[in-house]
């Protein structure tokens, strides 16, 4: 059982060795191109939508690195058992490695905008770790021979167990270091979004705070990795149903006239109450200057397909993208480029309407078509098409279940409604009670969402707080609940403390 299990480790190594010199392969070429993250990838496409759902609402931010983990985790118990296997056969057990960097090959190649380049790193992969499984090998029939020594084969895992951590770090800093988004200078905007006020985050403890930093902001995508593009490479292509095709660098497209404005965004994946919504100032061009560039042509065009730089598609709505809201093709961020998880070098960003029909991440082509044409990524997986934000409130302070002293509390949260004149007010409801107007925090503009707080005299016993939201136009918040799929959910945010 112990030789057994040995081997079985001595496969394991061999694939983490494997895995790390293809991590610093993939990130000399495309860290997507990262076997396992190519396999993590296809897990994802392949994944049914409720289960999707499921993970963002069970594990929240962590969705992708417990992918990760697990894909990793299969293939090393995989590689267990190759190992097993070599003891007694070496070929099959070196050829099941091989077989397993087969896969992630598959999984690389079935990318839409999948390269022979991209294989590098899996030919990496399958070349290093059955030769780390035969230097295992020999190292385990020296020490087992008439003058075998532990130490050799005890020499030759510490070796190669640092050959397989330095490739994966190595691998992140060569990423790191590559088209940094802190090196691009952006510039002043033509027109710039006033002052936003000050809102009530030293005011309300636990509240949200007005603007939210780039590091606390959400990210939601098909990613595992963090892109790493570069900035000079960057173009943008727009064509379809053009006038003329049109192919933008990244130093034309910030020689536009940018503007600057303060947007809220969210994700049709959160939940009533979730944690998928941010504010943040984006500095770009308007999308409909970029539009006119090609000219827009017949008007048969009903969509407009944008396509990341691996071929991820979303569509939006043609006339609700160019219908005057402040729909951006954005460059930056909170007074900085685009951080890389969020979209760097361009992201859009179109107010009012949820991410996955508005607000594509590293962007590389618009393309005018038509809904009966071309299919976007979301669309094919049954998602609504058309998609405005609902109006909604969150509570952010207390926290659901929360221990009360009585007395003075003060319940807080924010609340939007893009492309509906904004927030007018908030009410809250304890208990079933009767809807109690909230103060409002500043105003932000319409397309951005509003704090809030409300002063309760909070008796002993167990209570119920609702919150609900109007918004400027005098459309009430739903209590009608709906889950995400198929266009956002709805209802009231309603949680439950106990004071003593």
């Amino acid at each position: 059982m112990r030789i057994r299990l040995l081997w079985a480790w001595y496969g394991v190594l061999a694939t983490l060795v494997g895995i790390g010199l293809a991590h610093v392969a993939a990130a000399l070429t495309d860290p997507a191109a990262s076997p396992v993250l190519a396999v993590g990838s296809t897990v994802i496409d392949l994944t049914p939508t409720p289960m999707k759902e499921w993970a963002i609402r069970t594990f929240g931010n962590a969705d992708k690195a417990i992918l990760v983990g697990s894909v990793l985790a299969g293939v090393l118990a995989l590689a267990a058992l190759a190992g097993a296997v070599a003891r007694h056969r070496f070929t099959l057990g070196a050829g099941a490695l091989v077989a397993l960097v087969g896969v992630a090959a598959i999984a690389v190649l079935t990318r839409p905008e999948a390269s022979p380049l991209d294989l590098f790193p899996s030919l990496v992969a399958g070349i290093a770790a059955p030769v780390a499984l035969r230097i295992l090998a020999r190292a385990q029939a020296h020490a087992t021979g008439p003058d075998g020594r532990r130490r050799t084969v005890l020499l030759t895992i510490a070796a190669l167990g640092a050959a397989a951590a330095v490739g994966g770090v190595a691998g992140r800093l060569i990423s790191s270091l590559r088209a940094r988004p802190e090196d691009v200078a952006l510039p002043a905007p033509a027109d710039p979004a006033p002052p936003l006020p000050r809102g009530l985050d030293d005011q309300v403890p636990g509240i949200t705070r007005f603007r939210t930093p780039n590091a606390d902001f959400y990210r939601v995508d098909t990613r595992l990795d963090v892109p790493v593009l570069s900035a000079d490479d960057w173009t943008l292509t727009i064509d379809g149903d053009v006038g003329r095709k049109v192919t933008l660098t990244f130093d034309e497209l910030l020689a536009m006239p940018m503007v600057e404005r303060d947007i809220t965004l969210t994700c049709v994946s959160n939940s009533v109450g979730g944690p998928y919504v941010g504010g943040a100032r984006w500095l770009g061009v308007p999308l409909t200057d970029v539009l006119d560039l090609a000219g827009i042509g017949s008007t048969r065009a009903d969509q407009i397909l944008s396509t990341d730089f691996a071929g991820m598609t979303i569509s939006t709505p043609l006339d609700l993208a160019t219908d005057g809201r402040d729909a951006l093709v954005a460059v930056g961020m909170n007074g900085e480029a685009l951080p890389r998880e969020h979209g760097f070098p361009v992201r859009l960003v179109i107010p009012g309407l949820y991410g996955f029909i508005s607000a594509t991440k590293w962007l590389t082509r618009l393309t005018l078509t038509t809904y009966d044409d071309q299919r976007a990524y979301w669309t094919e997986r049954d998602w609504a098409t058309d998609a405005p934000i609902k109006i909604s409130a969150r509570i952010d302070t207390p926290k659901a279940l929360a221990e009360l002293d009585a007395g003075d509390v003060v319940v807080g949260g924010v609340a939007w409604a893009q492309e509906r004149g904004g927030i007018a007010g908030v009410q809250v409801r304890v208990d079933g009670g009767a809807w109690v107007d909230a103060q409002l925090g500043p105003d932000g503009g319409d397309d951005y969402w509003r704090q809030w707080f409300h002063r309760w005299l909070a008796e002993p016993g167990s209570h119920r707080i609702a919150v609900r939201a109007v918004a400027g136009n005098g459309e009430p918040q739903t209590a009608v609940r709906a889950e995400p799929f198929p266009n956002g959910a709805s209802g009231l945010h309603e949680l439950l403390v106990r004071v003593s």
